[in-house]
Order: structure tokens, then C-alpha cells, then sequence
């Protein structure tokens, strides 16, 4: 345990949570936001689907933990939406296993504590033959179709909307771009900065309009170590110490 204790936030997903924290990457640029404020923590892998989810939900969220997440960021759905393969063996859930399992994993994630908050976010679109051109060779037939993550995506907002779950439509936010087929991807399925960009964007927004007490907007929340020191750099005035933690060497204007 590293002191002091402050707030925890887990990015709990599949490839899109893990490779989050790739260069410009949106789980990155969370750390990064969140540096002085809260520790961000992540907890989700390459090739996992809401099945694999509820078989590590009580390992990763243990209900008697003695410190519970502030937030918690969910995404599962791509691999979910993935067509079934004739062997059987594939990261396929049926959409309404899909929705139960989301379900359960909402009802979790509330009963850790009365202060942790959620945000589920559905399935991005992506770009089909950018995908089939870059990832084929490795992994043969993708049975992955952008139709398939639009009906994961809507069950998953419709189920958040249930549930009273904050829900983040990456499906409709990506397609506001006019290039964004061109620019979101690495190979049609993983973000790359520039998809990074309008995740992290969403996140922000849903975290600074929400009516949480208290708040977990980065600007809102106090700066760790913020108190003056003898140590701050001098100013250009040669004699005034300027208290760096108060810097804004973070902030981006494009995720306002």
C-alpha cells in the first residue's frame, strides 16, 4: 500500500481498456490528467468478454475491500458483438447473455460502496476493411462487422438507461467525425490517438456535468501536496516562489 490513500479509478474492459494506455491513449491521458488527484488503475485485457468479466468480477472488485473505487469505467461489447465461429470457440456472447451479463456486472459494481461511481461505455464503430487488411493474417476471418457492435452498443445504452447507469455512446460520438474511418484506428478495431481523443473527451464531459458529491472532475478535486515549499522554483522576479503544484502542465484545450 503506497500512502497517502486517495481516490481509485479502475478501467475495467477488454483490448480497448488495456492498449488505453498506449501512447496518447485514453486511459494514459486519464493518468495524466489525474496525476495530483486520484490514482487510475487498470484492470482490463486483451480478449476478454462480459463472460470472462463475471468469472473475475469478485477477484478485481472484492466486495470486503477495505478501500472501494471512486469510479469505475467499464467497456465490453466488441469482442461480445464478434459473430460465432463454427468450432464453437470464439469471444461470441449471445446479445441478450451480453445484456444479463452487463447487468450483473452494474449490480456489482453499485454494491461496492454508495460513493462508487460507473460509467459503461458501448461499443465504438470501426472500420471494417482497415481491419480485415491488418489483422487477417494473424487472426484469419474476423467475424467482427460494424452492424454487430451498432446492436451491442444500443443494448448497452438501453440497459444503462434502465439500470440508471452513465453511459457513453462511443458509436455515435466517433461517426461526428466526417474522416473518422481515416484517422481512429491502428487496424480498424484498436484507437489511436486521434479515437483516444474523442473517449477521453466523453469521459471528461460525463465526469464534469455529473451531479456527484463529491466530484471527480479533475478540476474539482484537491491537488495532492499542493501546500507552499521552500523547494518551488523561483519566479521571474528572483525573489517569489512559484508553487508548481498548481501548474495546468496537463490541461489540452481539445478535451474541454
Amino acid at each position: 500500500m503506497v500512502g497517502p490513500v486517495r481516490p481509485q479509478f479502475v478501467l475495467f474492459g477488454s483490448s480497448i481498456v488495456e492498449l488505453s494506455y498506449s501512447d496518447e491513449g485514453w486511459g494514459a491521458t486519464l493518468a495524466n490528467l489525474y496525476a495530483r488527484k486520484a490514482d487510475v488503475i487498470l484492470r482490463g485485457y486483451a480478449g476478454w468478454n462480459s463472460r470472462r468479466a463475471l468469472q473475475v468480477l469478485d477477484i478485481i472488485f472484492p466486495k470486503d475491500a477495505t478501500i472501494q473505487p471512486s469510479l469505475v469505467i467499464v467497456y465490453f461489447g466488441g469482442n461480445d458483438s464478434m459473430h460465432p465461429h463454427p468450432s464453437g470457440h470464439s469471444p461470441h456472447v449471445p446479445l441478450q447473455e451480453y445484456i444479463e451479463n452487463m447487468r450483473k456486472i452494474s449490480i456489482h459494481l453499485k454494491s461496492l460502496s454508495k460513493k462508487t461511481r460507473i460509467i459503461f461505455l458501448s461499443s465504438p464503430p470501426i472500420n471494417e476493411a482497415q481491419m480485415h487488411e491488418t489483422l487477417s493474417n494473424l487472426l484469419g476471418q474476423l467475424r467482427r462487422t460494424n452492424e454487430s457492435c451498432r446492436i451491442y452498443s444500443e443494448a448497452c445504452l438501453e440497459l444503462c438507461r434502465e439500470m440508471n447507469v452513465k453511459a457513453i455512446d462511443l458509436w455515435s460520438a466517433f461517426q461526428k467525425r466526417h474522416d473518422w474511418l481515416d484517422v481512429c484506428f491502428t487496424d480498424g478495431i484498436h484507437l489511436s490517438s486521434e479515437g483516444s481523443k474523442i473517449v477521453a473527451k466523453e469521459i471528461l464531459k460525463v465526469l464534469r456535468e455529473a451531479d456527484w458529491e463529491p466530484s471527480l472532475y479533475w478540476k474539482s478535486m484537491p491537488i495532492e501536496f499542493a501546500d507552499d515549499s521552500p523547494f518551488d522554483p523561483i519566479g521571474a522576479d528572483e525573489k517569489s516562489t512559484i508553487n508548481v503544484s498548481n501548474g495546468n502542465f496537463q490541461g489540452n484545450p481539445q478535451l474541454e
